[in-house]
């Protein structure tokens, strides 16, 4: 049986709430309409997705796994229908992403000379949305960095760079040529994903900068950071063994368009600009 997405979009209310009450709220439906397409879903799935009992609701197994998988196929859904609609858009419009210090300025010059006729603008991307964006259709196509989620993307790499140190002006390491990461074995790392014990979670490159300034942790950029943003309570200092970091173009799987074509090979001849 085909999965409802209506019943899909029920199913993320509540299990994100984890309250029959409050989704319902949040839905603008009745309770009990909610809770019969809950159970019309778990009929349709085979299966049960809550626990109810007197200390309120939980997720289980399957439900947990349905919970992984709704999102991304509730966004692929989207994506379609915002296509088909841009689709028949005049003027046409272009949407290209990118990930902060990743230069994309060459590519669309080039892209535009080719399609005058094309509306073509540019989305700044942060790490926690650069799937999301694409998958949902928001963008056509996107230059992002590893990692990600590769599930319904295709992707290409553009290029990789070496990864430098960014420090807080006057640190111990702060004037050294170069550092391996060996050199940096019990410091305080900032990171955008999943922290280890000890480690800050951040979201920006803007929130970086300014944890590193103040002391509070250091953290590895693509060289091209060190490039593109300078200041003077701030230094970069190369980490010779660190992984490199990979530049990719991202658009979403399936999706046959000539201007995905043209844009990836602009993009490839244009390097790193």
């Amino acid at each position: 049986m085909d999965l409802d997405l209506r019943k899909v979009r029920y199913f993320v209310a509540v299990a994100e709430l984890l309250h029959f009450g409050r989704a319902a709220e949040r839905l603008h439906i009745p309770q009990p309409v909610l809770s019969r397409q809950i159970r019309a879903l778990e009929r349709d799935l085979g299966v049960e997705l809550f626990l109810r009992d007197s200390h309120g609701v939980t997720l289980t197994d399957a439900g947990r796994q349905l919970g992984e998988e709704a999102h991304q196929l509730l966004a692929a859904a989207d994506g379609a229908r915002h296509r088909v609609r841009r689709a028949a858009d005049e003027p046409r419009r272009f949407v290209v992403g990118f990930r902060a210090g990743i230069a994309v300025t060459h590519a669309l010059r080039a892209f535009r000379a080719a399609h005058p006729d094309v509306e073509t603008s540019a989305c700044r991307l942060e790490w926690d949305d650069q799937e999301r964006l694409v998958l949902d259709g928001t963008l056509d196509i996107a230059c992002v960095r590893a990692p990600l989620r590769e599930e319904g993307l295709e992707l290409r790499l553009l290029y990789t760079e070496s990864r430098v140190v960014m420090l807080p002006a006057g640190h111990r390491l702060d004037g050294k040529p170069e550092l391996s990461l060996a050199d940096l074995d019990g410091e305080t790392w900032l990171r955008y994903a999943l922290p280890g014990p000890g480690d800050i979670p951040v979201r920006t490159v803007e929130e970086k900068f300014e944890c590193v300034a103040a002391g509070s942790g250091i953290t590895l950029v693509p060289h091209s950071i060190a490039e593109q943003y300078s200041r003077p309570d701030i230094s970069y200092v190369p980490v010779t063994d660190a992984e490199p970091d990979q530049v990719l173009l991202a658009w979403a799987a399936g999706r046959t368009s000539p201007l995905i074509t043209e844009f990836a090979k602009a993009a490839a001849a244009s390097g790193r600009g």
